[in-house]
C-alpha cells in the first residue's frame, strides 16, 4: 500500500471516529447526538454487539434502529474513548462481502470493562468524501478487575503439600461445590473450562467417556480434521508450529489430555450426567452424577454448561423397509474400520461427511462399496475450496485479530460472502462436479446458494469436503445409487427398480444426528425444552444462533458448541457472562 494511500485511510478513519466520539459527548442533547450519528451510517448498515453495550449477542440492521439503540445503550454503559487500537492490525483496505471497505480495529471502555470492536467504512457516493460505517462491531474484552491474579511469590519450603498434592486435592471437590458443571470434555467443554479457570470460577467437567479426547479418539480409524491446523487452536495454548496441516483424530485426542493437565482443569471421566433440577428459590441446580463405581452423587452448581456438541446423539431412525434385510446393520457412529470387510459388499446410506469418509475407508480396505443418496448434497474439494473461508488466518493478522474480524461480520453480510465463495468454489471444482453429475450424483449448494458453512450453521451438516471419496465416486470405483431407485429390501440385500439385485454383507446408516433439544429433554425434561426453545440455527430477529453462548430463558443453563475455532472464540464471551453474574454485575 502506498504511503499517501495509508495517510488517506487514516484521515478518513480519524474523521469518522472524531464525529462518533463527538456524538457521545453530545449525549445530554439527544437531538444533536442523533443528528451526528445519522451522518455516520448507511441505510443498510449493521451493528453487532457482543456484550459490550447490551449484555447480549445480537445484530441490529438499518440506520434508524442502529442509531436509536446505540444512543440508548452507549448512555447506559457509559461507553467512551472509541479509538484505533495501535497495538493491533492497522486500518487497511479489504474486500468484505464483495465490497471494498476500510477495516479498522478499535478499542474503547465502558463502566464494566475494556472493549474492542471493528468498524468498516466506505465512501457515500451521494455525499462525496463522506465515509460512513457499513458494519460496526462492539465486543466486551475484559471485565474491570478480572484476570488480575496476584503474582505468586516463590516459597522455598520442604514441608506441606506441593503443587501435585494441591492438584489432586482440588480435583476431588471434597467439602465444596463447583460454581459451574460443564457436561462434555471435547473442544467446547475444555475451552469454556479454561476460560472460567482464568476468571477464577471453580469449574468441574464431567464426561461419560473413559478418557478425555475419546469424543475424537473413538471415531473411525482414518479420521482427520478437514480444516487446517492454524484455524483450530484452543484458548491460551496454540498447537505447535511443527504439527501437520490436517490433524489426525488420535493426535487431537492426545492434545486434549495434555491441555487438561497444562491448564489444570478438573475433569471427572467415566462420570455420567443423568439429570438436573433447578431450585428457583436457591438459585442453584441439583445435579445427579453417576460415578465410575455406580454410586449417585448430587452436586449443587450455580451454572450448567452443556458442551456435548451440535450433533451428539446419533439418529438411529430406521430407513423404510430396511427391516426386511436380515444382515448386519450399524450406524456410522459405530463404525471403526473396514479392515474386516476385504472383498465384502457394503452399502452406505447417506452422502454427508460421515458417509463419504466411511465409504472411502471401506474402499481402501478392499470392500465393494455402494453409496445410497437420499437427497442432493454439496461437495467441496478440501483444497483449496473448503479452505477459502479461512483465508484470513493466513493473511498476516495474528489469531486474536483474525478471531475479532471473523465475528465482526453480521449475518446478512456473512451470507453474501458465502454466496460469493460458493460461486467461486463451483468454478474451481467444476471438473469434479461435472464428473459426479455424469455418474448420477445429485448436487446442491445450500439455501439461496449460501454454501456449506450455512448448511453447518442451520442444520449441522449436509455437505462433504472431498478428501478422496468424491473422486472414487466420480471414477465409478464407489457406485452411487439413488434411494428412489431402490424397489425394495430383501433378506440378502436390495433390489433395484431395473430388476437388478445386490447381495449385501453390511449396511451402514449414516443418517445423521439429533438436535440438542433431544439431549435437553432427556436430562432436564420437556418443560425446559419448551421454555428455552430451539437450539442452533438462526433467530431471525436477533440474527444470531439460537440459545448459543448466551443466557437462555432457563436461568443457569448455557450451551456451548461448534468447531474448534467457534469454541475458542465464543468461550471467552460465555465465561465473561458467568463471571458478571457471579460478581453481581448482571442478573
Amino acid at each position: 500500500m502506498l504511503d499517501n494511500q495509508i495517510i488517506n485511510i487514516r484521515s478518513e478513519v480519524d474523521n469518522w471516529l472524531k464525529s462518533f466520539n463527538e456524538s457521545i459527548l453530545q449525549q445530554k442533547n439527544k437531538d444533536e447526538s442523533i443528528k451526528i450519528l445519522s451522518n455516520l451510517f448507511f441505510e443498510d448498515s449493521h451493528w453487532r454487539d457482543i456484550l459490550a453495550l447490551t449484555w447480549k449477542i445480537q445484530t441490529v440492521s438499518g440506520k434508524l434502529k442502529i442509531i436509536e439503540d446505540l444512543y440508548n445503550n452507549i448512555l447506559d454503559v457509559s461507553a467512551k474513548d472509541f479509538q484505533i487500537d495501535q497495538e493491533r492490525t492497522p486500518p487497511r483496505e479489504v474486500i468484505r462481502g464483495g465490497k471494498s471497505v476500510i477495516e479498522v480495529i478499535l478499542k474503547f471502555n465502558t463502566k464494566f470493562g475494556e472493549c474492542e470492536g471493528i468498524v468498516r467504512l466506505y465512501e457515500d457516493h451521494e455525499e462525496q468524501r463522506q465515509f460512513k460505517a457499513w458494519s460496526f462491531l462492539t465486543a466486551l474484552s475484559e471485565l474491570n478487575n478480572s484476570n488480575n491474579k496476584e503474582l505468586e511469590k516463590y516459597q522455598n519450603t520442604l514441608e506441606g503439600p506441593n503443587w501435585l498434592d494441591k492438584r489432586n486435592k482440588d480435583r476431588l471437590f471434597n467439602n465444596r461445590e463447583p460454581k459451574v458443571i460443564v457436561v462434555g470434555s471435547g473442544q467446547a467443554g475444555l475451552s469454556i473450562a479454561a476460560r472460567l479457570k482464568q476468571q477464577d470460577i471453580d469449574t468441574l467437567i464431567v464426561d461419560k467417556n473413559e478418557r478425555v479426547g475419546d469424543n475424537w479418539r473413538n471415531r473411525y480409524h482414518s479420521l482427520k480434521l478437514h480444516n487446517q491446523t492454524h484455524v483450530n487452536h484452543l484458548p491460551y495454548m496454540p498447537f505447535p508450529s511443527t504439527w501437520p496441516t490436517y490433524i489426525p483424530k488420535d493426535k487431537l485426542a492426545g492434545w486434549f489430555e495434555y491441555y487438561v493437565e497444562s491448564m489444570e482443569l478438573n475433569v471427572w471421566t467415566n462420570t455420567r450426567f443423568i439429570g438436573a433440577e433447578y431450585k428457583e428459590d436457591k438459585k442453584y441446580w441439583n445435579v445427579k452424577l453417576k460415578l465410575p463405581d455406580g454410586t449417585i452423587k448430587v452436586m449443587k452448581p450455580k451454572h450448567i454448561v452443556m458442551a456435548v456438541g451440535v450433533s451428539s446423539v446419533p439418529n438411529r431412525t430406521k430407513i423404510t423397509g430396511i427391516n426386511d434385510y436380515k444382515g448386519k446393520v450399524i450406524h456410522s457412529v459405530d463404525y471403526d474400520s473396514g479392515k474386516d470387510y476385504n472383498g465384502k459388499n457394503v452399502l452406505v446410506y447417506g452422502t454427508g461427511t460421515s458417509a463419504h469418509d466411511v465409504a472411502q475407508d471401506l474402499y481402501v480396505h478392499g470392500a465393494n462399496v455402494k453409496i445410497v443418496q437420499r437427497s442432493p448434497s454439496m461437495v467441496v474439494n478440501v483444497e483449496p475450496s473448503a479452505q477459502l473461508p479461512y483465508q484470513l488466518y493466513s493473511e498476516g493478522p495474528n489469531i486474536d485479530d483474525c478471531d475479532l474480524i471473523t465475528i465482526s461480520t453480521p449475518l446478512q453480510v456473512l451470507k453474501k460472502t458465502h454466496q460469493l465463495l460458493t460461486e467461486k468454489t463451483k468454478r474451481i471444482d467444476k471438473p469434479l462436479l461435472d464428473k459426479l453429475t455424469s455418474v448420477g450424483f445429485n448436487l446442491e449448494y445450500g439455501e439461496e446458494n449460501s454454501g456449506w458453512q450455512f448448511k453447518y450453521l442451520t442444520r449441522g451438516g449436509g455437505y462433504y469436503f472431498n478428501v478422496g471419496a468424491s473422486d472414487l465416486i466420480a471414477d465409478g470405483k464407489i457406485k452411487v445409487i439413488q434411494f428412489s431407485d431402490i424397489e425394495k429390501f430383501v433378506s440378502t440385500g436390495i433390489e433395484i427398480k431395473s430388476g437388478e439385485k445386490f447381495n449385501i454383507d453390511l449396511m451402514i446408516t449414516a443418517t445423521g444426528y439429533k438436535g440438542q433439544e433431544y439431549v435437553v429433554e432427556e436430562l432436564f425434561g420437556k418443560s425446559v425444552v419448551d421454555k428455552i426453545g430451539p437450539i442452533w440455527g438462526f433467530d431471525d430477529e436477533r440474527q444470531e444462533l439460537r440459545n448459543m453462548w448466551m443466557q437462555t430463558k432457563q436461568p443457569g443453563l448455557w450451551f456451548h458448541a461448534g468447531s474448534l475455532a467457534q469454541c475458542r472464540i465464543f468461550s471467552k464471551f460465555l465465561a465473561l457472562q458467568i463471571k458478571a453474574i457471579q460478581d453481581g454485575i448482571i442478573s
